[in-house]
């Protein structure tokens, strides 16, 4: 009766059998304390464990094997990993299961340097591994990025002709494909007798790390049974290599058949849509998340923050971050990036005040909306003040995209002449986008004298870009320096320099 309420649904009724076994006069057994402890784990009772664990004590059972396997089991399923060492070392006999059960509680509560320690002791002692111990021990290998013991075991499960069941198998393909060397990934998938849709999903997720789309989709249209993780892995994998409208076609096909998405393929689409600006389609996408109580977690929420400022829906970003249960750096500073990019600087700013008064940590990336606030609404000194206190304040050293921004600030308020002094100044040496945001201010404002300076420099340090010559053939046109604008023309046409094409897209009935 205890063995098969053990079994069921219901573990809770083998613990009281078990009492009134014992009200009964009868202590149990071997077997008793087996099944006893096994429901223990399934209800997470370490209390009622370590008593039976006491009367395992004085009937002296503590020295079967089983027993103390299952304690062990017991112990580490509970995290007590304290007491399921003490029992293992306590054994004059253990068994591969003792080994195993005391690794898989080690690995259950991340202690992987321990998991890899036991493992080396197991060889010490000549004890033989099998799959379950290899995919706790791969597991620890990649928490901890150790591959030399990665490549030991892969040299293990050959030497000793260890069967690569469907678990192994999943995790050893998984480690690959995260190490990028999918021809071991291959390696593994061939070999294996048995596949379930994890194996696949594992496999078309390593293809799509390495930049095999090609590989990835022939693998998914192989599929004969797909599950929401095979359909997310390939759209996400569209998503990283940026091809989009791929990725948003093979969603919408996903709909077509009525597969329903999580969080995770939603967050990708948005981030899709968000790259291409196609807003019916990520309005489309937020409804279905309303209307099918997919749950709106932070990741989505800041999905749709994100895509509706890059459509510049500025409303429903707000409503929609507004609305967030709980907000990270990532939610904050899409908020105020996308108000920045949008022409909303005056709440862009206030939301950055709002930020550090709930003492959020701003980013690199939270001061770049700020400045781009700044600079859009020509705030030159608060934008200065603001680029000097990201270190002074915050311990951001500031990159090449923030010195940018300042010198796009000086850049449209005027200021030529601070914005060249300030690129002299840099810490490190100017790209050739400060170079062109100067030049191009300098046709805008006529002065000839650092455009030339500009110019040269874009020359140098971007001969073939043909964006560089036109832009300084125009301020010489605008100067009425004619012959040098033709100069400058005929250098182009001398060294082949292609013109560049300017280009623009356009929605219509949800295709770019």
């Amino acid at each position: 009766m205890i063995r098969g309420l053990c079994k069921s649904d219901q573990p809770i009724a083998a613990l009281h059998m078990f009492g009134k076994m014992r009200q009964q006069g009868f202590h149990g057994n071997n077997l008793t304390f087996i099944f006893i402890f096994k429901a223990c784990v399934q209800l997470s009772d370490i209390v009622v464990g370590r008593a039976v664990h006491v009367n395992v004590l004085k009937l002296g059972y503590q020295s079967y094997l089983y027993v103390c396997n299952t304690l062990i089991y017991l112990y580490g399923s509970c995290g007590d990993l304290a007491g399921a060492r003490i029992v293992f070392d306590e054994m004059s006999d253990r068994d591969l299961v003792s080994w195993n059960s005391l690794i898989c509680g080690y690995s259950q509560c991340n202690r992987f340097r321990e998991v890899l320690s036991l493992f080396g002791s197991m060889q010490a002692e000549n004890v033989k591994a099998d799959a379950v111990t290899l995919v706790k021990v791969v597991l620890a290998c990649s928490h901890i990025g150790d591959i030399d013991t990665v490549d030991f075991v892969a040299k293990y499960i050959e030497d000793n002709c260890v069967r690569i069941d469907v678990y192994l198998g999943n995790t050893l393909i998984d480690m690959y494909g995260r190490r990028g060397l999918v021809f071991l990934a291959e390696e593994v998938f061939a070999k294996m007798e048995e596949r379930n849709v994890v194996s696949w999903n594992a496999m078309i997720m390593a293809y799509a790390k390495a930049g095999d789309l090609m590989a990835a989709r022939e693998l998914f249209d192989k599929m004969h049974n797909r599950d929401v993780i095979s359909w997310t892995s390939m759209i996400t994998g569209y998503c990283q290599a940026n091809r989009f409208s791929e990725g948003i076609a093979l969603f919408q096909e996903m709909m077509a058949i009525k597969v329903k998405p999580d969080e995770i393929t939603v967050a990708s689409v948005l981030s899709a849509c968000a790259h291409l600006g196609t807003l019916d389609v990520g309005k489309a996408v937020h409804d279905y998340v309303r209307q099918h109580g997919i749950k709106m977690d932070i990741y989505v929420g800041n999905a749709l923050v994100d895509m509706y400022c890059k459509c510049g829906s500025v409303n429903t970003a707000l409503e929609v971050f507004f609305s967030m249960n709980r907000k990270d750096t990532v939610s904050w500073t899409s908020i105020i990036s996308g108000l920045a990019v949008n022409g909303f600087h005056d709440n862009a700013l206030q939301l950055f005040s709002q930020m550090l008064e709930e003492r959020c940590k701003p980013t690199h990336g939270t001061f770049i909306g700020v400045l781009l606030a700044c600079t859009h609404a020509g705030l030159v000194d608060k934008g200065l003040e603001y680029f000097d206190c990201m270190e002074k304040h915050h311990g951001l050293v500031p990159e090449m995209k923030h010195y940018g921004c300042v010198v796009d600030l000086l850049c449209r308020s005027g200021n030529l002449n601070r914005a060249f002094e300030f690129i002299s100044l840099m810490p490190m040496t100017a790209d050739v986008v400060l170079w062109r945001m100067l030049l191009s201010a300098c046709k805008l404002h006529g002065n000839v004298v650092l455009a030339e300076i500009a110019a040269n420099k874009l020359l140098q340090l971007d001969p073939g870009n043909g964006g560089n010559y036109v832009l300084s053939s125009s301020t010489y046109a605008t100067a009425e320096r004619w012959d040098d604008a033709m100069k400058i023309r005929q250098l182009m046409n001398d060294d082949a320099v292609q013109r560049p094409l300017g280009w623009s897209s356009i929605e219509v009935n949800a295709i770019v």
